[in-house]
């Protein structure tokens, strides 16, 4: 009679975890998001299995969970309960096995997984891997000060099932991102696209007028851009791009607007800036570029770019497609008149 009842008592409680692991599934399957999902996902743990400790922990060369922490932007829950390991550490310690570790012996080692932020009292700990793309990306992990919670002699397959059903949420999740992501963006430079440019121009616009303050645009452009392309190839043109892309963020402020406009043109927008810092800037910005080519391939292929500027001080400027037609128009003509220069062997009195 004892045995049976003892059967009952584990079938019920196997029922009742079951119907937890079911709840937190049902929560994190409908978020898009990955500030929301690992919000819930946490405190649903902790809620609904009233575990003290759940956190996560990220392998720092995985190239998914930079983009997930990036994305996850200021959520605070993550912000503390998150840590970040070597790839080696990690195997180390999980293994490449896709089956959770429950451990409540020599925790030691395992602390290294621990957040640095927060104070953990553990005396058992369990350990879910997680993916993204058939890949182990880090773990989900819940500790408590009870050494019986995760004995290793439980039996982990909802464990397991819930890692994978994180897994597939983190897909899901992934690829909304992405579709958000390339709705403002350019997919080759990550820069913001055409689209996004022109609104925030009209909206800078209006507050310049609004203000009168001074705002400037630059339309910028890589000189012989074709020549890369016909001479190294359309994999060299991209990379160049890129590097263009990524140098023109490094070089700007937070408070600027960097565009990719179309093919090798670029813009910027600098708000409260008039037209002679903006040449100014953009004076140092090419410079650089002349002084530091792109390594492609063990080859340094020479940068050069050329800018025209316009600024709503130009009284002839009075709406924001104004702004960026007189600026296209300044381009070119500094652009016919580098090649005229360079045709007399003479660039220095361009810049």
């Amino acid at each position: 009679m004892t045995n049976i009842r003892e059967l009952i008592n584990r079938i019920k409680e196997n029922e009742l975890t079951a119907s937890r692991f079911q709840k937190v599934e049902n929560r994190i399957l409908s978020v898009l998001n990955f500030k929301d999902f690992f919000d819930i996902l946490l405190k649903e743990i902790m809620d609904v299995f009233r575990v003290p400790y759940v956190w996560i922990t990220f392998i720092e060369d995985c190239d998914a969970a930079r983009a997930i922490l990036t994305s996850a932007g200021d959520s605070e829950v993550l912000s503390e309960r998150v840590n970040i390991i070597s790839s080696s550490l990690f195997k180390g310690l999980v293994g490449e096995s896709l089956a959770p570790v429950l451990v409540n012996i020599d925790l030691k080692p395992y602390f290294k997984m621990l957040p640095d932020n927060r104070k953990y009292f553990i005396k058992s700990m369990a350990i879910s891997p997680i993916t993204l793309d058939g890949k182990i990306i880090g773990s989900l992990n819940q500790a408590d000060s009870d050494p019986g919670r995760f004995d290793p002699t439980f039996d982990t397959s909802l464990l397991e099932q819930l890692a994978v059903k994180v897994s597939l949420c983190l897909s899901n999740v992934t690829a909304h991102e992405k579709l958000i992501f390339l709705a403002y963006h350019d997919p080759l430079t990550e820069l913001l696209n055409r689209r996004v440019m022109e609104t925030i121009l009209k909206r800078e616009f209006t507050r310049s007028k609004r203000y009168h303050s001074a705002l400037s645009l630059v339309f910028i452009d890589l000189d012989d851009f074709k020549q890369v392309n016909d001479k190294h190839g359309h994999e060299a043109g991209d990379r160049l791009l890129k590097y263009v892309a990524d140098k023109l963020l490094e070089m700007t402020r937070e408070t600027d607007i960097v565009a990719r406009f179309a093919g090798d043109e670029f813009v910027i927008l600098l708000p409260e800036t008039d037209a002679g810092m903006a040449t100014s800037m953009l004076e140092r910005i090419q410079a650089y570029f002349s002084g530091h080519p792109m390594d492609y391939r063990h080859q340094r292929l020479e940068v050069s770019i050329s800018f025209g500027v316009a600024s709503t001080e130009n009284e002839a400027i009075v709406t924001s497609d104004d702004l960026l037609r007189i600026a296209d128009k300044t381009l070119y003509v500094r652009k016919e008149t580098r090649k005229k220069e360079r045709n007399k062997g003479d660039l220095s009195r361009i810049p």
